[in-house]
């Protein structure tokens, strides 16, 4: 199963602060804007969100279609049929994404100790 780019949408409180301190880190703006608060940042293949106001939790994301470098992928595998996968697999579903439609969709799934992660495709 190929999710995608993997980064971590982190919920921040000051996103100034984290910027900065993830600066101090080597990590680099990547895309985002700091006004909206929200930005992210990219060190080497690491890839964090910072989002203040946005999330109640810390949360795992994956962007199928995108490498690291938020550029198309040649092939990929579409969300709906990763959701089906999932879904035929026993994972329950918190949000769907609609199976009628193609293109940018996401969908959020739980692991065992409540850990949300986000699939969302951006094409």
């Amino acid at each position: 199963m190929k999710l995608g780019a993997f980064s971590v949408s982190l919920d921040v409180k000051d996103i100034h602060a984290s910027k900065s301190f993830y600066e101090k880190l080597g990590f680099q703006s990547f895309g985002g804007d700091i006004n909206q608060n929200w930005l992210i940042m990219k060190n080497e293949n690491c890839i964090i969100g910072l989002f203040q106001g946005m999330f109640e939790k810390n949360i795992l994301t994956f962007n199928p279609g995108w490498d690291e470098n938020a550029k198309n992928l040649e092939s990929f595998t579409d969300i709906r049929d990763l959701q089906k996968q999932l879904k035929a697999a026993g994972i329950n579903m918190l949000t769907e994404a609609d199976e009628t439609t193609d293109g940018p969709a996401h969908f959020i799934i739980e692991d065992p100790d409540g850990n949300q992660i986000l699939v969302d495709q951006h094409r």
